[in-house]
């Protein structure tokens, strides 16, 4: 199961049910797909063809949405 948190242009923010407990999100573009942790700090973790240009704008949602993120994450795992 891959919850969706949320889209923006053409990217959709989800996590995966079944994987490590540090907080992250995932992100899906038709390019390629990307992994950023929100622990300790807001970082790029992995990026399979995702453009640098992109990566800007993603981690910029990132940070702009962190709180929506937690939350969701809090109540996907935490329930």
């Amino acid at each position: 199961m891959s919850p969706t948190i949320f889209q923006f242009r053409n990217y959709r923010f989800f996590f995966f049910s079944r994987e490590e407990p540090r907080v992250h999100v995932h992100v899906y573009t038709p390019e390629g797909e990307a992994k950023f942790w929100l622990e300790p700090k807001i970082e790029l973790a992995i990026n399979k063809g995702i453009r640098a240009k992109d990566l800007t704008i993603i981690e910029a949602k990132i940070r702009e949405k962190e709180h929506e993120i937690r939350q969701a994450w809090k109540a996907h795992f935490e329930s």
